[in-house]
Parts: structure tokens; sequence; C-alpha cells
């Protein structure tokens, strides 16, 4: 199992197939193997090299309990110690929901080793106040998560929900809620970006207007689907990534 090392912590990360790099990061309180689990590691490993990646406090990475461990910029400097490790200087960035954030932090502290960005279900602003995953958390541990979620799971997905580090989550969402947000880097994303989000999930508003500010970057949406349902249907967000990416590319 490889890990890169971020001064002391551990990132774990997996590598399959060949071609350009290609970065993959998951949302809150999941993991790398949901990329396995919806396919899109089988409809992207041959025509790319695929780095996927746990984020700090998921997964089998190390997961701090203090709230300024999870700055977006620790998040940022996570994956280039992964690429680093790996000796790939630059690549693509795929990242949904919590990874779609991650994503506006490779843009704003690791600028230089970004190709393009593919965000799914993201949003640069700040988290809402209050936050209900939070105080779910709070309340109920881990055993809040699925629920949270929403939609019905694979048995494997659950298990893995249920076996979070509450204490490491509930540190994440407090920095994100400290955190200012992305929005002013915007403009300066000039990088090509693919943005998506179905069009029941809260973010979509958002997606639309703030993609608007980014220089090189469209929209796609998925009708009548929610946050996660836009992440599970990977048989409609592959199509638009291969294709982006493959124009990116040339």
């Amino acid at each position: 199992m490889p890990f890169a090392n971020n001064q002391g912590v551990r990132i774990h990360y997996e590598v399959e197939g060949k071609g350009p790099p290609l970065v993959l990061q998951h949302g809150f309180s999941d993991s790398l193997q949901t990329w396995y689990e919806l396919g899109y590691v089988d409809g992207l490993k041959s025509d790319y090299r695929l780095i996927l990646v746990d984020a700090r406090g998921h997964g089998a990475s190390d997961k701090p309990h203090e709230p300024e461990a999870y700055k977006p910029e620790s998040n940022a400097a996570d994956v280039v110690a992964v690429l680093t490790d790996l000796g790939i200087p630059r690549a693509h960035f795929f990242g949904y929901s919590m990874g779609g954030w991650i994503a506006f932090a490779m843009a704003q502290y690791a600028f230089e080793h970004v190709h393009s960005l593919v965000i799914g279900g993201g949003n640069p602003t700040p988290t809402a106040k209050p936050d209900a995953f939070l105080e779910a958390l709070r309340q109920r541990g881990a055993a809040a998560i699925p629920d949270l979620w929403g939609v019905p799971l694979r048995p494997s997905l659950k298990t893995r929900l249920l076996a979070n580090d509450a204490q490491a989550l509930i540190a994440y969402r407090i920095q994100r809620l400290a955190s200012p947000g992305f929005a002013e880097i915007l403009p300066r994303m000039t990088m090509p970006c693919l943005v998506f989000a179905g069009e029941s999930d809260p973010v979509y508003p958002a997606n639309k207007e703030f993609v608007a500010r980014m220089p090189h970057a469209r929209f796609f949406s998925l009708p009548g689907l929610n946050h996660p349902e836009a992440f599970f249907r990977s048989d409609l967000v592959l199509p638009h990534v291969t294709e982006f990416l493959r124009v990116v590319n040339q």
C-alpha cells in the first residue's frame, strides 16, 4: 500500500493505468475505493495514468484530529506530495464534492502542478452555517453519515462510511467553516476547466454562476440528479470527462 509523506502526515494513494497523469480525488467521508466501484477507474485507465488519493482524514490516510490540519493548503500539499513521490511534475485533476474544493485549493496553492481541472459538485464558497454534517457527526458520530448521503447506498460503501473516524471528519468540517473560500481566484484560474453538477444538487445554482467567472471553463448539468446521484452516474459523467481531456491533450 503506497503512501506519500507531507510533513509527517501519511497520504495513501493508488495508481492504475498508463498515459497522461490524472488525479482522482473523492468527496467528504468517502475514499478512493468508490472510484473503482462506480466504474471510473475502468473507464479511464486505458488512456490515463490514474492517481487515486485518499484525502487526509479519510480512507487509509492519516487522520489528524486538529482542525488546523485540514486547511485547504494542506490538502493541496498532500496531492503535490503524492505527485512528487511518483516523479510527476504536473497532472490533470478530477475532484468531486470535497474533491472539487481541493481542486480550487490546487488552483490557488499548487497552480504549477495542474494541467486541467474537472470539478463535480464543488463550490468555491464557504460551507453554509449551520453545518448539518458537523452537527450530526457531533451528535451521532460516523453512524450519522449514511443517512446524510440521503440516497440508497451499496453495502460496501455504507460499510466504509460507518468506519470513518468521526473526530477527524469533525475537525475537517470545523476548518471548512472557518475557510474564506476561493471566490477571489476564479478569474485567475486560466487552466482548462470542466464543471458539472446535478440539477437537483443545492450547489447547482452556484456552479452555473461561478463558472462564468472562470476564463476557460465549461459546464454541463445532469437533469434530475442530486449531489451523490450525479457522482454515482459514471455512465453519464465519463463521456463528458473523456471528451474534455481528449481535447485538452491534443
